[in-house]
């Protein structure tokens, strides 16, 4: 039961509701007891030869008093009871929500998506269940039982109460060895459960890379083997769960024998009448509930406490990025410098980025450029605070970036990643992102800056055209610059492209950066590039190799010297002109 001591946090919380829904419970309990009283007595009256026609109805009409209370009463403590159960799942899952959306990215390169989403629904409907159904069971099953015991043995007979009762502590004993299998097979279950959605998430989100590379068979192979994993080990906590009613009812059906047997002898002594004796064996069928909500108490405490468990290790993860509690309120807007000694990903040993030093002035456009693998990303997730814990520091506007209110410096920050999101929305939705509130006119003229106003004038529904999953409707081109278009519409103090015109041609490229320099007059600029005639232009160009600076300058600068810029830029040069047949 240590999953209600978990949840007794809630319970404080909601208190009225499950208080006033219990005290309904117990009321339902009691009146449970007058049908049986009311049998035994038209029993005897009928026996001893003295009930009446009215006698009959008065009886009748207790017991239609009586079923009418408990239908009534039984509705409001499912709203109560179950309501307040509805209400925890939904805090729970806004909760997680939360932390999802605070976590860095550290979180998620760790976490799998399916595993998120298992966490998210499975779990929190087995919570869910233990709030409700597993109160009910636990206060029915006790006050229920505690009722019909007491008035077995005060109104007919203790003697036979107690040998009734003989086989209880053995189902005892039995449930609680159940529950404790439960818990361990249900735990496997949902750590199955949530590879399966792992893996359904991925071959959803990857099936273009499936089917281009025939690999169908294989990932149809795989999810029937780990679909197979997951019934089996549902099949495992079936075999557990399966035996808590033939445990009660074997128990169940020796208190009846008991029952009957000693009361018939009982009888037979005069110590009991026939009545007695009937109210008595149905006031035992009335413990067949608590008996079996004993059993099903069991499963689902165990299953809460398993889900409970797994979101509430979910819910301790440290958040890495975290707002300084007197931070700057305000947001960010000059000069950028940045004084890195070394950075290393959280777990790695080995620095990624190492003596990293620079500085721009507001206004000014910066361009970086290097291999693959170089360090380029990284340095810009720096600054818009994926990650900390590196050596130096990060200063805007002559402050650090971590004395400002997290929100506030990236709402100084247009970010365009190298993997670009669209949502299953309208490009229209979807550009207005970042600005929910923005007029057409607005999108209208961010697009066009993107150099995308045009292709989307062409797309079936214009601006209202649904994108897809994940743009998957869109070339790349396309999602980049749409992406480019978000990104400008909130009009950011710096614009960040992270190599996000890789995928448009050189004249579309020279368009968007025109544009981009008409546009942004005052406003800093950040562009990493493979193709450098995307960042020629820039005041300060930082070529990186290994994570370090090994050439800076202007293009003109860095032309003059021998070095990789000078020999990638002619190499590119030379590529194009034989391309267009030079």
């Amino acid at each position: 039961m240590k999953v209600f001591l978990d949840l007794m946090w809630f319970f404080k919380q909601e208190k009225k509701s499950y208080v006033n829904g219990i005290i309904l419970l117990l009321f339902v309990a009691m009146l449970q007891l007058v049908p049986p009283k009311v049998v035994g007595i038209v029993v005897d009256s009928i026996k001893n030869g003295e009930l009446t026609a009215k006698a009959l109805l008065m009886w009748i009409g207790l017991l239609a008093v009586a079923a009418l209370m408990m239908y009534v009463l039984r509705y409001y403590w499912r709203i109560m009871i179950f309501g307040s159960a509805v209400k925890l799942s939904k805090l729970l899952r806004n909760r997680l929500y939360q932390h999802f959306t605070n976590m860095s990215q550290s979180f998620y390169q760790k976490k799998r998506v399916g595993d998120l989403m298992a966490h998210a629904t499975n779990d929190l409907q087995a919570i869910q269940q233990t709030a409700g159904a597993g109160v009910l069971t636990f206060v029915d099953s006790l006050a229920t039982g505690g009722f019909v015991i007491i008035a077995m043995a005060t109104t007919i007979s203790w003697k036979l109460t107690l040998i009734s009762l003989i086989p209880m502590p053995f189902m005892a004993l039995l449930t609680s060895w159940y529950g404790t299998l439960l818990h361990k097979r249900f735990h496997k279950a949902q750590e199955a459960f949530s590879s399966l959605n792992d893996k359904t998430q991925e071959s959803v989100s990857g099936i273009k890379v499936i089917k281009t590379f025939g690999q169908e068979k294989e990932d149809i192979e795989d999810f029937r083997r780990q679909s197979e994993d997951v019934v089996q080990k549902n099949i495992s906590v079936a075999r557990v769960d399966s035996l808590f009613d033939p445990t009660i009812s074997i128990i169940v059906g020796i208190s009846f024998f008991l029952s009957i047997a000693f009361g018939s002898r009982f009888v037979i002594a005069g110590e009991l009448t026939i009545g007695q004796l009937v109210s008595f064996t149905t006031y035992l069928g009335l413990l067949i509930w608590p008996m079996l909500a004993f059993g099903w108490l069991f499963n689902i405490v165990e299953r809460g406490r398993a889900s409970y468990d797994r979101v509430s290790v979910l819910l301790a993860e440290e958040i890495d990025i975290k707002d300084d509690n007197t931070g700057i309120n305000e947001v960010p807007s000059g000069d950028l410098e940045y004084k890195i000694e070394e950075f290393a990903y959280p777990g790695e040993q080995e620095a990624l980025l190492k003596d990293i030093h620079f500085s721009l002035e507001r206004g000014e456009t910066l361009g970086i450029a290097g291999k693959t693998g170089a360090g380029k990303t990284t340095l810009l997730k720096l600054l818009i605070r994926e990650f900390d814990g590196y050596k130096g520091e990060i200063l805007f506007t002559g402050n650090p970036i971590n004395r400002y209110k997290i929100e506030k410096l990236r709402e100084a920050i247009g970010y365009v990643p190298q993997e670009h999101f669209l949502f299953s929305a309208t490009v229209a939705e979807n550009i207005a992102f970042t600005r929910p509130d923005a007029d057409l006119e607005d999108i209208y003229a961010a697009a066009k800056l993107a150099n995308i106003h045009e292709d989307i004038l062409d797309f079936t529904d214009g601006y209202k055209t649904v994108v897809g999953e994940r743009g998957v409707s869109l070339s790349g081109g396309q999602k980049q610059r749409i992406s480019i278009a978000r990104a400008l519409l909130m009009k950011p103090e710096v614009l960040i492209l992270d190599d996000s015109l890789s995928a448009v041609d050189a004249k579309t490229e020279e368009a968007i950066l025109t544009s981009l320099r008409g546009e942004r007059s005052g406003k800093t600029t950040i562009i990493t590039a493979h193709r450098l005639s995307a960042i020629q232009h820039a005041n300060l160009i930082l070529v990186l190799d290994e994570g370090k600076i090994v050439q800076r300058g202007s293009h003109d600068e860095l032309m003059a010297e021998e070095g990789w810029y000078k020999n990638m830029y002619l190499r590119q040069q030379l590529e194009e002109l034989v391309e267009h047949g030079g």
